[in-house]
């Protein structure tokens, strides 16, 4: 059958090319006789690749030489562990701002090595939008901020806006950048660590990468797990033990992918592009579709819709006849419920075409219902 267009959320779509380049390389990288999961990690061929990978990462998004590059396993979820066990130090509190599924989690996951404050949070708007930063409470005696920028089950996209960063001062600044990552510039002096799960916008499941300022590092908890110590990864080069090599090469095909594409810049503007035909389309549909978030904070990667204001019949027929035009994966989040499209680099614009002229046609016929 011909590929589908799939909108998942994670593990998400990835570009054909970089596929195809996989396959033919599967069993025989660059004429070694071996493909890449076969290969020892200490071996000067994956060194190769790792180490491509390592720049090509550091080239795309600008990240400066104080800076670290780690690849490691278990995910995002990890590192919402990883994150207060690696930069606590000596201090018990941590500030967290609560602005989807995403955020909570790392909220939760951080009561068990310290005491996290809720600087703000949207729960109460169901996630629809982030409170102003004058209702915020920030603990100035925390070891450190942490935010998603993206959060992946309510579409909701938060960069922080001039006056977070002042109100924040000289707070440590941690994020989760894993639903948007690669598809805009970071700016790294505003904060000591970012890290990404792969499986959304730059490769498959099975590594994070975490980008930490050097003078972070070496100030781990005495009970972080060795592997979970951004220090030994860094002084190890990512390999202190067998890294997910195969996944790490997938990402790597995939960042010179995007570099040969235009880079950043190139995907900022096709996720505006993207992001822009579909929020258009739900708009002026007369209310038959509908985005529930407020329209400052709608993500670009994640676009959660509801038929009806929740029309459970169809939502199921679209999601139905959707997939016989080939468009998989729209069923929304079981905790939200609704449908969901995302939209990450791997999707094309044309296939945001589709969608959309799909959207238009299911309402034609459906609108009387």
């Amino acid at each position: 059958m011909s590929r589908v267009l799939n909108f998942s959320a994670g593990p998400s779509v990835f570009p054909v090319e970089v596929l195809e380049t996989a396959a033919a390389e599967m069993t025989n990288w660059h004429g070694c006789g071996m493909g890449v999961m076969e290969m020892s990690h200490r071996s000067k061929e994956y060194m190769s690749i790792i180490g491509k990978a390592q720049a090509d990462l550091k080239d795309l998004l600008q990240i400066p030489d104080n800076f670290v590059t780690l690849f490691m396993q278990g995910g995002a979820s990890l590192e919402f562990a990883g994150i207060p066990l690696n930069f606590l130090r000596e201090k018990t509190e941590a500030n967290y701002l609560v602005t989807g599924a995403w955020s909570q989690k790392a909220w939760e996951e951080a009561k068990k090595y310290c005491t996290p404050v809720v600087t703000a949070t949207g729960k109460a708007s169901n996630f629809t939008t982030v409170p102003e930063v004058q209702l915020w409470n920030i603990n100035r005696e925390a070891a450190f901020f942490h935010y998603c920028n993206n959060e992946t089950i309510h579409g909701l996209e938060y960069n922080l806006p001039t006056e977070a960063w002042e109100a924040l001062g000289d707070m440590p600044v941690v994020a989760d950048m894993s639903s948007n990552f690669i598809s805009q510039p970071i700016d790294f002096s505003k904060h000591i660590c970012i890290y990404a799960g792969a499986q959304k916008n730059a490769g498959p499941a099975g590594v994070c990468m975490v980008m930490v300022r050097q003078d972070q590092l070496g100030h781990s908890r005495p009970i972080t797990p060795t592997l979970m110590d951004f220090k030994t990864a860094a002084d190890n080069g990512s390999m202190y033990n067998t890294p997910p090599t195969y996944a790490i090469y997938m990402c790597g095909l995939y960042f010179d992918y995007m570099k040969r594409m235009g880079g950043v810049q190139h995907f900022q503007e096709l996720a505006q592009q993207k992001s822009g035909l579909l929020y258009g389309t739900i708009d002026e549909s007369r209310g038959f579709y509908a985005n529930p978030v407020e329209r400052p904070f709608r993500s670009r990667m994640n676009v959660p819709f509801l038929i009806k204001g929740g029309n459970t019949d169809l939502e199921k027929k679209f999601v139905a006849q959707a997939k016989e035009r080939n468009m998989v994966n729209l069923d929304g989040h079981r905790s939200v419920g609704g449908l969901r499209a995302s939209l990450y680099n791997g999707m094309t614009l044309e296939g945001v075409r589709s969608l959309c002229d799909f959207m238009r046609e299911f309402q034609t016929a459906n609108e009387s219902s």
